[in-house]
């Protein structure tokens, strides 16, 4: 594995999946866009090395942003190997020990498991190579992106946030964005669910002042760990030192006893203060598409930075999928599978979670039936467990695993769904970052158990349509083709989707199609992934769904202006602003990036709003 960040890149460089840009460019929008447009590629592009940037240190960008980088970070040639290694390890670890023979052979387990330990160092570590500290802190000297035109700030997109539960001393590593707010203080984005949040709320009750370190780079099983849905309570540098085959060095910070990877690039030390008032944070570009919107975060105040004297800035930019967030979602996937079996639901066989879907919109689930209602069941289990609980709408399917992993799924599982029968409507728990929750926080679920026999319905759809009030274009093709889907075009004055796409449906005739997707008329409906991006991005699976004679019927328009009675601020779709486009289209050829490639905002421009309540 690596020694350190630089030792990663040099791997990567080596294996042609990174590109050195010398070219200056900005940290102010232009690496984002150029990191944009690199990205959104099929196959996820390279990594990118900025080398010039208005600061002493490069940049890095796009570093997991591939299948083939992801397994590089994780050691492995291809992720599955990472997966048969943890099958293993959970084979070995909850197989019955009914013999003395079978417990003495869990020794090697043992000696091995204690090598993934996290082992504290005596001294200092490269990371502590520069001390600044005290009035000479200054987080300007770190070339912090801003990604967005919208942005509310630069953002550190890629911490490795600290904090200790007071009361147990269990460590958490979590990745919450932070907003630079001063050169000495960022906020601190701890949602209500999360376990910072929660060890914040602990060290308010105790009236204590709650240290916090932060770590930027070092080895990408680092990172790694801190995105992954570990149970609380379990350290995540030894998911680390699982990965690395080898246990993570740590080292006493400067200015609080915590403890750190002695080969991080950057440590961020100082605290939060949970007696202080909170502050407002973002808006930002986020990994659902959209901006989320501004809320009250506690302020993290900076008294110590220190780095390595070779020390690179490791960024990543998320928005409209795919980015890299969706590759490093496509590996905990599969990575994870061996513990939901192994401790929440046996039956589980695979899993997908579509890049369209952004990690929590959309997951589609594998089981082994033996009896029925068993989707349902698993459906109700998983969305009550762990960061699972952010699922909007979950499908479980039968007999499907190892085939879950592109469009054409989609195809295979709606003939086996009965909309009567087989969906279920509830409410619970959101992720904060769902911008289409009546309440934020909470909002409707919809799981689709998709399990039983083949329930094939031929759709009878008219030559030509007749477009009633509000519905202006149809795209009939999919439906046409097998998928049993209807996209529509819905006028933003329709205020009852209901009865709109209802009476669109009587009055064609139309028979057999089992969903009927309303979509806004700047909607490309040829573009399928932007429709289920969309579709799953603005539909509250309760307020925007409606079941009539076995059809459901979807309002996947954007909800300001008072849509379908939502009454919340609605933020817009993310994308560069025109001026910094046409910088980088100019720039191209100087920043050796090979052919031309054309900014993806193009493209999504046409989705913008400019409505009342559309944030920009």
């Amino acid at each position: 594995m690596y020694k350190n960040l630089k030792s990663y890149i040099e791997y990567l460089e080596e294996n042609g999946e990174l590109i050195r840009i010398k070219e200056e460019v900005s940290n102010n929008l232009e690496i984002a866009e150029i990191t944009d447009r690199i990205s959104s590629q099929s196959n996820g592009g390279k990594a990118l090395l900025f080398e010039n940037t208005p600061t002493a240190f490069p940049v890095l960008t796009n570093m997991f942003g591939s299948d083939r980088r992801i397994a590089m970070a994780l050691g492995v040639n291809d992720v599955n190997d990472f997966s048969v290694r943890l099958d293993s390890l959970f084979g070995d670890a909850m197989s019955p020990k009914r013999t003395l023979m079978d417990k003495l052979k869990m020794l090697p387990l043992l000696q091995k498991a204690s090598q993934w330990m996290p082992k504290n160092k005596s001294g200092r570590g490269d990371c502590q190579s520069v001390i600044i500290k005290g009035d000479d802190v200054d987080l300007s000297i770190l070339p912090v992106l801003t990604c967005a035109p919208h942005d509310a700030a630069p953002f550190i997109t890629l911490p490795l946030v600290h904090s200790y539960d007071p009361e147990t001393g269990a460590r958490n590593i979590g990745m919450y964005r932070m907003q630079v707010m001063s050169e000495n203080s960022t906020g601190m984005h701890w949602h209500t669910h999360k376990t910072g949040e929660r060890h914040y709320r602990a060290y308010k009750e105790r009236g204590e002042i709650m240290p916090i370190s932060v770590v930027l780079g070092g080895d990408p099983a680092y990172t790694y760990s801190a995105t992954a849905p570990l149970p609380d309570g379990i350290d995540e540098y030894m998911l680390s030192g699982f990965i690395r085959e080898r246990s993570v060095e740590l080292v006493k910070c400067i200015t609080n006893d915590h403890r750190v990877p002695s080969d991080a690039d950057f440590v961020i030390e100082g605290y939060v203060d949970p007696s202080e008032k909170k502050v407002i944070e973002g808006p930002f570009a986020d990994h659902t598409g959209f901006y989320s919107l501004e809320d009250n975060y506690p302020v993290f105040h900076v008294t110590c930075i220190t780095h390595r004297k070779d020390a690179i800035y490791p960024a990543t930019l998320v928005g409209i999928p795919p980015k890299e967030d969706s590759y490093i979602a496509k590996a905990t996937e599969k990575i994870f599978l061996s513990p939901i079996k192994a401790v929440l639901q046996p039956e589980v066989r695979d899993m997908w979670l579509p890049d369209f879907g952004v990690a929590h919109n959309l997951s589609i689930v594998d089981i082994e039936k033996t009896y029925n209602g068993q989707g349902k069941k698993v459906a109700s289990a998983l969305l009550g467990s762990g960061q699972m609980m952010f699922t909007k709408f979950i499908v479980i399917t039968n007999k499907l695993a190892g085939k879950l992993s592109d469009l054409a799924t989609l195809k295979t599982i709606i003939p086996r769904i009965d909309v009567t029968r087989d969906i279920t409507i509830t409410d619970g728990v959101m992720d904060v970052l769902d911008h289409t929750s009546t309440v934020m926080g909470i909002g409707g679920k919809m799981s689709i158990d998709a399990t039983n026999e083949m329930n094939m319905r031929v759709s009878l759809l008219p030559n030509n349509y007749k477009l009633c009030e509000g519905v202006s274009e149809v795209n009939d093709f999919f439906a046409k083709e097998g998928w049993s889907v209807l996209f529509v075009k819905l006028d933003r004055n329709i205020t009852d989707f209901k009865v709109a796409l209802s009476e669109f449906y009587e009055i064609n005739k139309i028979k057999g199609v089992k969903f009927v997707i309303a979509l806004d008329e700047n909607v490309d409906l040829g573009d399928i992934k932007t429709l289920l991006w969309l579709a799953t991005g603005n539909i509250d699976a309760k307020r925007d769904s409606y079941i009539k004679n076995d059809t459901l019927f979807l309002d996947g328009r954007a909800k300001f202006e008072g849509i379908n009675g939502f009454d919340r601020r609605w933020p817009n779709i993310i994308i560069m602003s025109d001026n910094v486009v046409e910088r980088i289209d100019e720039k191209w050829k100087s920043l050796g990036l090979g052919r031309f490639i054309e900014s993806p905002s193009k493209k999504y421009k046409p989705l913008l709003f400019k409505g009342k309540s559309a944030v920009e």
